[in-house]
């Protein structure tokens, strides 16, 4: 899987995704999305609950493999490469593209070693020490773990340890960091250190998240993708699709898709 260079990111496409539909087993979840994600910004996935958000975000690194029974159509590239074709190791798009989860998950180990393991295991061979630093800085939990990294992540409040499993992600040096629901389980003041730490983060990485928040979505992204759910072919169920995708400001301010003015203004959803 080749790389983007850095001179071409800011202006290029991240992630593409063509006619992508996903089903469990004989029921399809999603339908029909296009979207090309761009390389450097943050961009939210909003909709109703059932529309398919974390879905397609768990697609964008091969984390669907995991579910049985879980089928993708259409082709989801990563600067240009199929991400699903026969020769692409799962393994290896999930080291690149970097996945934080709606509640914390800290492996049951020491601070230090929560950011060193996945590193050891990636095969660095730099100084850990440095490493550990940079990515617990780049989280904006550095000054609030450096005396104790020899303890427990456990020993960390909800909203640190979502900060250390975000430092655990950027310690593998990914290029891109999917976020579902980040900081549904945290306090008010958690979130807003998250919310600040991804306005860093979007100088080094691409961002993907997926948010009930609206408010959240207008504060941290740069473009939003709406979801929203429509009846399947049979017409006896609900299958996700993308309404609407362009920049964050226009979905909230003025969107093209009725359906859209009408779950930011909160008339559903």
């Amino acid at each position: 899987m080749p790389s983007a260079t850095a001179a071409s990111q800011s202006q290029s496409v991240c992630l593409s995704l063509e006619n992508v539909g996903i089903s469990y087993g004989s029921t399809e979840a999603v339908r029909g999305v296009y979207m090309e994600i761009p390389h450097g910004q943050v961009t939210a996935f909003i909709g109703p609950s059932g529309c398919g958000k974390s879905t397609v975000l768990r697609a964008l690194n091969r984390m669907n493999d995991l579910i049985e029974g879980c089928t993708l159509r259409g082709r989801v590239l990563f600067d240009g490469q199929d991400l699903y074709a026969r020769d692409v190791d799962p393994v290896e798009v999930r080291r690149r593209i970097g996945m934080v989860f709606q509640k914390p998950n800290p492996f049951p180990k020491s601070i230090y070693e929560n950011i060193a393991f996945g590193a050891r295991i990636n095969g660095y061979r730099g100084d850990m020490d440095e490493l550990v630093e940079r990515s617990l800085r780049k989280a904006a939990i550095w000054d609030e773990t450096k005396d104790k990294l020899k303890e427990s992540g456990y020993a960390l409040s909800g909203g640190q340890q979502q900060r250390l499993c975000i430092a655990r992600a950027i310690a593998i040096e990914p290029e891109v960091i999917l976020m579902d629901e980040p900081c549904s389980a945290l306090d008010p003041i958690s979130t807003l250190k998250i919310e600040e730490m991804m306005h860093e983060l979007k100088k080094s990485y691409t961002i993907v998240i997926v948010t009930h928040n609206m408010q959240q979505a207008v504060r941290v992204s740069d473009m939003t993708g709406f979801f929203n759910v429509t009846a399947n072919a049979e017409g006896d169920g609900k299958v996700g699709c993308l309404e609407e995708f362009a920049p964050t400001e226009q979905i909230f301010n003025a969107p093209n898709q009725q359906a859209t003015l009408d779950y930011v203004s909160g008339r559903f959803g």
